[in-house]
Parts: C-alpha cells; structure tokens; sequence
C-alpha cells in the first residue's frame, strides 16, 4: 500500500483518481490547488504525487519546481493535462516529472506509471541506505557491474512473498460439491491476492476474469479484500 497525492482541480477527475487508485490498495488524498498540494506535502511525504498541469492558483509545472528548487522532489511525480504541448512535457520533465500522462487518461496506463513510479521509489529507498543521494532527492544511476555485490542486491531487490496460510489450505471432501467448491474458490482467490500484494488488477488477468466480474465473485464468497492489500512502505 503506498501514499498517493492526487493534485486535480476537476472534481470528476479527482473521483475516478480516487476511485481507481484506492481500489488498487492504495491511500489516497486528494488536493484540488496548488495551495492544498503544498500543505498535503507539508503534512506527510506522500510516496507519488499525480499532479494536473493547468490549475487555476499555481499550474503544475511551477509547482514542480518551487518542489525542486526547495529540494522537495523526494518522490516521483506524475503530471497530467489534456491540454499541453510537447514544450511543457518536456520541461516538466527535465525538471524532475517522472512520467506524463495524456488526459483523458486510461486506467491501464495510469496504473502502469503508477506502478513503475512505486517501483523507482522503493529502488532509490532501497539505494540510499549504500548510495549518497543527489541533491534531487534520487541516488545516481548505477549499473551493477559498477558497484559491489551487496550494493547491486540493494539497487534490484528480489521480493519475498508470503502467501500467508490459504497456501497451506486443506479442503473438507466430505461435504456437497457446491460447498466443496466454494471453498476451494475462497482459498483461491485469497491466494492471488496475496500473491498480487491485493492488485485486483493483476489478479483479474492472473485469474482470467474481468474486474466487475472479479468483484461479484468475491463478494459472493466473502473474500475479506483487506487482508491482501500491501503493507505500507
């Protein structure tokens, strides 16, 4: 489960933001200017920030550097706009902006930069225990051939995944097949979501079943969805 800063002045995009993200596992808050934004980072680093770049009181490209000049870009940070040109793409990025999404923006790309923007952050969390970091905020690029063992293991961590006990789960043959049988989807589907750190995403295309449908199903088998969200950072 990780912190994410949504930084939008259209409610409506701000709500399917919140939506999609927090269904995903996510903590979301929410900022609708540049005024909030400031006092949301103020209050806790948020671990990525999705930030509009046409606001009324501050746009985001100005926001994003007052960030870095203060040395506050300690998180990656995802600009969004329907309106922007290649220019400002490219100056939010040469800035700092880890990623640009077009608006309207689809689910699928927004949780794919959402997700390697994580990634990036838990890498350079993981780096700055070995690696001095720059004053940006992000440790310098190193390839493992260039460093010692246990400073590459740092920079490309191998995740170890507890499925918890539905791994271990045995099954009551001695019962109707339709109970049998639920029984055995419960464990299932509790099992990928451990697996998939609660990524209902990643566990629709791991099982094969659209989202909605993926709802319904564990709903009806009482999957308890909290248990296999992530674990804050």
């Amino acid at each position: 489960m990780a912190n994410i800063l949504v930084v939008d002045d259209e409610l409506g995009i701000r709500d399917l933001l919140f939506e999609i993200l927090n269904d995903e596992g996510h903590n979301v808050e929410l900022a609708e200017n540049a005024s909030e934004a400031r006092a949301a980072r103020q209050r806790a680093r948020p671990d990525l920030v999705l930030l509009d770049i046409w606001m009324p009181d501050t746009d985001g490209v100005t926001l994003l550097k007052e960030w870095s000049t203060a040395n506050l870009l300690s998180m990656p940070v995802i600009m969004m706009s329907g309106h922007a040109t290649i220019d400002t793409a490219v100056e939010a990025t040469r800035i700092g902006a880890f990623a640009f999404l077009e608006k309207p923006i689809t689910m699928q790309k927004l949780l794919k930069a959402v997700e390697q923007g994580l990634a990036r952050e838990d890498a350079r969390r993981a780096a700055a225990s070995v690696v001095p970091p720059t004053s940006s905020g992000f440790a310098p690029t190193v390839t493992s051939g260039s460093v010692p063992g246990a400073m590459a293991a740092a920079l490309a961590p191998v995740p170890v995944v507890d499925p918890g006990p539905q791994a271990l789960q045995s099954f009551d043959l001695d019962r109707p097949l339709r109970d049998a049988r639920d029984g055995f989807e419960k464990a299932y589907f509790e099992f990928h979501l451990a697996m998939e750190n609660g990524s209902m995403t990643r566990v629709a295309e791991k099982t094969g079943l659209e989202r909605t449908h993926l709802y319904r199903k564990l709903k009806q088998l009482g999957v308890d969805l909290s248990r296999g969200r992530r674990s804050a950072v």
